[in-house]
């Protein structure tokens, strides 16, 4: 199935100029005492819904999209969002950066990193103070799909899901990216039922800084590696096996660190997944609903709480948000309800640095839906008609 300017087999697929100033802040106007503080890179560490000292006012707001397909943008989209109503106004575009389809913010703030989603992938900086692009790297591999920044800020992780292999690459001083250092392509096990191949569609770090992981959909796996942060050279040191068919997609922590969440792209389930900091072994649970019924889901990306007590799922098929509650400190996951997403498609969802907010982008509508988050009962309430943005596939609140 095309996806911007290269063709990709997959499952679902990813797809079945400088902002004009407005006097509101756009992607790049980042107050410090917000730098780093969320990130859609981030494994599911925002911060607690309704915390104290919350932000007012309005915060900038990162938008991915597609530049090869029809409809889609022109670079990476500029807003702000009002922190108390959700409201999201546009401030421009940044041009110049390609299929920019992922993106995470440095720890410190002030640079924003972007796939290149494309046969010949790449990694893409961009200074916020002024917007200026730093430069891109080759990922070494075919539409990257995903990015994360390693928590000491030296190193930029990348997933290539074309060719099923993850990437790092140096962040110097400037936040600018060196060449890479490393590249890890999956070549066993063998693919799953339905796949040709291995398909690496997210890498992150464990919340204790002491392990990498790259959830594979193609070979239903996830790889655990260690960096060594002097080389940027990763060593595998386990695996962990779903069922066969299942698809991970993606994987977000409890803030315990001792357990996670794994969204199943294939079978339409998600699992909790036992964590051991030590060994960095993954041991995945049984199979649970999305709530979703028999229809065809294609359950995207799954989100936790910082107070560990709420999970959220992005269901792209079935339009709609899964609520669970996260019980046993971080063990079990109950199924509470599925809220309607007020879009079509919703590809990647991200909290508000405080928590008091969640951002649905919504693919095939080209909007992006804001929810208020219940701080007592993890309830979500749309704030306002959602934003329209062409080929939504990212938000990135800052």
């Amino acid at each position: 199935m095309s996806t911007g300017g290269w063709s990709r087999r997959r499952f679902v697929g990813a797809l079945a100029g400088t902002a004009a100033g407005s006097g509101l802040p756009a992607c790049g106007d980042v107050p410090p005492s917000g730098a780093g503080s969320s990130a859609a890179g981030s494994p599911g560490t925002a911060a607690t819904p309704g915390a104290t000292g919350r932000p007012t006012g309005p915060r900038p707001l990162c938008l991915g999209t597609y530049t090869s397909v029809e409809g889609g943008g022109k670079g990476i989209g500029l807003a702000a969002y009002d922190a108390d109503s959700g409201r999201i106004t546009g401030t421009g575009t940044l041009t110049g950066v390609g299929d920019p389809s992922y993106l995470a913010v440095h720890p410190d703030g002030r640079t924003l990193y972007a796939v290149n989603e494309r046969e010949d992938g790449a990694v893409t900086a961009v200074r916020l103070a002024d917007r200026e692009v730093l430069g891109s790297r080759s990922t070494g591999g075919a539409g990257p799909c995903h990015l994360s920044v390693h928590p000491g800020g030296r190193w930029l992780l990348s997933a290539n899901y074309g060719s099923g292999s993850v990437a790092v690459h140096p962040i110097d001083a400037s936040g600018a990216l060196g060449e890479r250092t490393d590249l890890v392509t999956h070549s066993s096990p063998s693919p799953g039922p339905g796949q040709e191949g291995p398909h690496a569609h997210q890498v992150v770090t464990s919340p204790d800084g002491g392990h990498v992981l790259a959830v594979d959909l193609g070979t239903d796996t996830v790889y655990t590696y260690r960096l060594d942060e002097k080389s940027g050279r990763l060593s595998e040191v386990a695996r962990a096996h779903t069922r066969a068919g299942a698809g991970p997609r993606h994987l977000t922590f409890h803030p315990k660190g001792r357990h996670a969440y794994l969204a199943n792209e294939v079978d339409n389930t998600v699992a909790v997944c036992a964590y051991d900091p030590g060994t960095g072994r993954l041991t995945v649970g049984e199979a649970q609903s999305t709530g979703t019924g028999s229809g065809t889901n294609y359950p995207a990306q799954i989100l936790v709480t910082s107070n560990g007590a709420y999970a959220y799922l992005a269901n792209r098929g079935h339009n709609s948000l899964t609520r669970y509650a996260v019980e046993a400190e971080g063990a079990r996951l109950r199924l509470l309800d599925t809220v309607p997403v007020s879009g079509d498609f919703p590809r990647q969802i991200a909290f508000s640095p405080d928590g008091s907010l969640l951002f649905a982008a919504n693919q095939k509508s080209s909007t992006v839906s804001v929810f208020r988050v219940n701080v007592r009962d993890g309830g979500l309430r749309l704030a306002g008609e959602p934003f329209s943005s062409p080929v939504a596939v990212c938000a990135l609140p800052l």
